[in-house]
């Protein structure tokens, strides 16, 4: 019977030792899961727009519906050779809409013709040249409508995403590697990564006609990421 007992005893001190050791263990692992640190990265980008939009509004104002027809006609005909002088193909310059306003002022008619056409291009080139000679449609007789402005886009944006992504997750480790270096630790594997939005703003800050990104054709694509990273 002593013996029995002893060896149960033995056995037990054994399994108290070993599970004090699973669970110091597990402590010390749990406890280094918890080390991690949270950094930004970034990543920007310098493009050029590929797609140019200009939608022009012009109008003209008379008593006698003929007559006003007859000069918005030759405003848009004056509009297509604008642009055609300019090298641009025919199918560039589309109608877009037109309305017409008629009411009464002492008996006398008053009729406005508005007509809106859109040139959409990526020759971006082209389409910087027609904006700054665009006076020459005045010297046409064509007077533009406030808001008829030139809008650059960029739409080749999905074709950067991918290592924009890994450049900003490369940033962020360096980041977290110089808090681990000052910290005495190693930067280990990411435990979360967030990706933030992707921004087109103008290039270095310019704002061409102090309206925003869509006035110049220069842009800047910035995207951050937010990377936690284990700390060996």
């Amino acid at each position: 019977m002593n013996k029995i007992a002893l060896a149960g005893a033995v056995v037990l001190s054994g399994g108290l030792i070993v599970g004090g050791y699973l669970l110091g263990d597990g402590l010390r692992r749990a406890h280094a899961a918890e080390r991690s640190v949270t950094v930004r990265g970034l990543a920007e980008r310098n493009v050029t727009a590929d797609l140019a939009t200009w939608t022009i509004a012009y109008s003209a104002t008379g008593t006698d519906l003929p007559s006003v027809r007859a000069e918005i006609e030759a405003n848009t005909e004056a509009l297509k050779g604008y642009f055609r002088n300019l090298g641009f193909p025919a199918d560039a310059l589309v109608a877009t809409g037109a309305g017409v306003n008629q009411f009464m002022n002492n008996g006398i008619p008053n009729i406005t013709i508005t007509q809106r056409m859109q040139l959409r291009t990526s020759d971006i080139p082209r389409a910087q040249r027609a904006v700054a000679s665009q006076f020459d449609l005045v010297r046409r007789g064509v007077t533009l409508q406030e808001g008829s402005a030139m809008s650059y886009s960029f739409t080749k944006l999905n074709d950067i995403k991918p290592p924009m992504v890994a450049e900003a997750t490369k940033d962020a480790r360096a980041a977290a590697e110089q808090f681990a270096k000052d910290s005495g630790t190693a930067v280990g594997g990411i435990k979360s990564a967030t990706q933030g939005y992707f921004s087109i703003e103008p290039r270095d800050g310019e704002q061409s006609g102090g309206y925003g990104a869509a006035d110049t054709p220069f842009k800047k694509v910035r995207v951050v990421t937010t990377v936690d990273f284990y700390l060996d």
